[in-house]
């Protein structure tokens, strides 16, 4: 794998052990969750996209970057609803008037870690 997109792998862990982390516990973070969770889905992604060299845009349209990743992640687009959702969780999650619920936050957790799946097995890891 290139070392930037083993960096790219490396920060899309922390986001997932952050995301894992803050569900937990006698006060969840459940926004919390839904952003790193996104966070995380969107850096696997981008490791794809360093790997193939396409120059990676600045976006968090999870859709947009899948369909950047061709054929890699052909599976992935299958999902096209629940990359909208976690698409969502980029910046909605963080502002006022948006609260995740525990149920937003466990889907969240399910679609990152399909994605996160994906593409580990896409990157040989």
């Amino acid at each position: 794998m290139k070392p930037q997109a083993k960096e790219w792998v490396q920060k899309a862990e922390e986001d997932w052990e952050a995301a894992n982390r803050l569900g937990r516990g006698k006060k969840p973070l459940y926004s919390l969750v839904c952003f790193h969770a996104q966070q995380c889905a969107e850096k696997y992604v981008k490791a794809v996209l360093e790997q193939k060299a396409v120059p990676i845009p600045k976006t968090h349209d999870l859709v947009a970057l899948v369909e950047l990743a061709q054929p890699e992640l052909i599976a992935l687009l299958l999902k096209k609803i629940e990359l909208e959702i976690m698409t969502g969780y980029a910046v909605a999650a963080r502002y006022p008037g948006e609260n995740a619920t525990r149920a937003q936050a466990r889907k969240s957790l399910k679609i990152a870690d399909s994605i996160r799946t994906t593409v580990r097995q896409s990157l040989g890891n």
